[in-house]
């Protein structure tokens, strides 16, 4: 691995915790105008000072954010199919290297489809995407996922993730289940939860604190940040799970306190 390589992912990955709280808010290329990111950048803009990495689209990049931020930036490079197809997750590239390039990316992320019909198609286009960053010395996240008709367990989600290190990705992103070990036991490389859908906050800090406990190298999370009564809290309290090794109970608490905090100045 070259030294931009290895710089591109001390900046998503902290060196001092070797964790990451990405916040994931790149729902739009599929699912349109998410609820709690109608107005993206008015959504995202409070919570960058405690994301370690911000995960969208070239477009919601250039129409929402601030180029000034001193973020780095996760690119959803994979694409093709809207929320409305029952193939959701046959993907192909939408965004090219070149483009990532321009709009300074750290990483480029793209999802694979382990088990379905369409499997091969995404697995052989996520190794060209791999190819194609690592040429550039930019780290590829393959974001795994498996069929509709699989269980989510860890046999599986070992699966995936271990084909994705196989395919050359330098991160994965999957989901989190129990036995969660076997996952990350078997991945070379650092593996990452996705948030999924919006539960209460306890329960999405508890998820989080048993996938750290279980050796994730942290979280991709965004309904159950940017979906939550309070964001801002929400997200330091993630925080404090993923670096501060804060347990479930610790972080419900603080979130509690910041919440009347963040109110109190509203």
């Amino acid at each position: 691995m070259d030294w931009g390589m290895k710089n591109r992912i001390s900046r998503i990955i902290k060196p001092a915790s070797g964790r990451t709280v990405m916040l994931a808010v790149d729902h739009g290329y599929f699912m349109g105008p998410t609820t709690g990111l109608e107005q993206l950048g008015r959504a995202v803009g409070p919570l960058l000072p405690y994301a370690d990495t911000l995960m969208l689209t070239r477009g919601a990049l250039r129409y929402f954010i601030d180029p000034a931020v001193d973020i780095p930036i996760t690119l959803r490079v994979s694409g093709g199919t809207s929320i409305l197809n029952k193939q959701l997750l046959h993907e192909g590239s939408v965004c090219s290297i070149e483009e990532a390039i321009r709009l300074n990316a750290s990483c480029v992320a793209f999802s694979i489809l382990v088990g379905a019909e369409y499997e091969r198609d995404t697995i052989l286009e996520f190794t060209r995407v791999v190819d194609q960053a690592r040429s550039f010395g930019i780290p590829a996240l393959c974001v795994t996922a498996v069929g509709r008709d699989m269980v989510r367990d860890a046999r599986y989600m070992a699966l995936a993730s271990r084909l994705g290190a196989e395919l050359g990705a330098d991160i994965i992103k999957t989901y989190f289940v129990d036995g969660f070990e076997k996952v990350t036991e078997t991945c070379p490389v650092p593996v990452v939860i996705a948030g999924g859908k919006k539960i209460p906050e306890q329960d999405a800090l508890q998820m989080a604190h048993d996938a750290i406990a279980a050796g994730a190298a942290g979280v991709d999370m965004g309904r159950n940040i940017f979906q939550s009564e309070n964001p801002v809290a929400m997200i330091q309290a993630v925080r404090a799970v993923v670096h501060d090794n804060a347990s479930a109970d610790e972080a419900c608490n603080l979130y509690q306190s910041l919440k009347v905090e963040v109110s109190a100045r509203a």
